[in-house]
């Protein structure tokens, strides 16, 4: 069996660490079980061979023999099919995880991006109304959802390391404050041992990089 190839940065600077979105493609190789080994691309120097495989010249892509999947999520919707660990088999469940992955992505990750990027960076008169409003509406709608609930879609999916890894970024930049359902939320999916492991190695990835400097 062919081992699958996961490619990132071969270095960021420290701040964005932890958070580079090849975590999400590691803890879901963890939870599955799957084989495979990380390779290095680049960040300074993004040429024909990256936008081959990633075309807006980010990170990661995944690459299963002569397959190359780039975007987060396709590549989380892919290892999904090949592991009842990250997606189940049947119809229902199938489209139950797929949804909320989307969801994740789509809904939430979105309306989390333009409010993230002024959190670090404020404007002088501070984040715009709307922008924060929109993210306190979806932030909301979920809390409803993690209230009465385990994970998102029945048993812990492929749907639940997408979202928990963007309401990550919201609640380190003091977001989840007022959704304790939220904040309860990531801290139980980053308790799991796969994810301490992904943490650990995607940030080993990065240190090993500073001693070659």
């Amino acid at each position: 069996m062919m081992t699958l190839v996961l490619t990132t940065y071969d270095w960021v600077p420290e701040a964005p660490r932890g958070f580079v979105r090849d975590l999400r493609i590691r803890w879901a190789l963890e939870e599955a079980g799957l084989a495979y080994r990380v390779e290095s691309t680049p960040l300074r120097s993004r040429g024909a061979d990256h936008l081959q495989h990633q075309p807006f010249a980010q990170v990661p892509w995944l690459t299963d023999g002569d397959l190359s999947i780039f975007e987060s999520g396709a590549i989380l919707h892919y290892l999904g099919s090949k592991s009842e660990r990250l997606m189940p088999t049947d119809a229902e469940g199938r489209i139950k995880v797929t949804e909320w992955l989307f969801a994740a992505l789509n809904s939430v990750e979105s309306a989390s991006l333009p409010w993230s990027i002024l959190r670090f960076s404020p404007p002088e008169a501070g984040i715009p109304q709307p922008i924060t409003a929109y993210l306190s509406k979806r932030l909301a709608s979920l809390e409803d959802v993690l209230s009465s609930g385990t994970w998102l879609a029945g048993s812990f999916s492929v749907a639940d390391i997408a979202m928990a890894d963007v309401l990550r970024l919201v609640g380190r930049l003091d977001g989840l404050g007022a959704h304790p359902a939220c904040q309860a939320y990531v801290a139980k999916a980053v308790a799991r041992p796969a994810f301490q492991k992904a943490f650990a190695d995607q940030m080993a990835h990065f240190a090993a990089a500073d001693a070659h400097a």
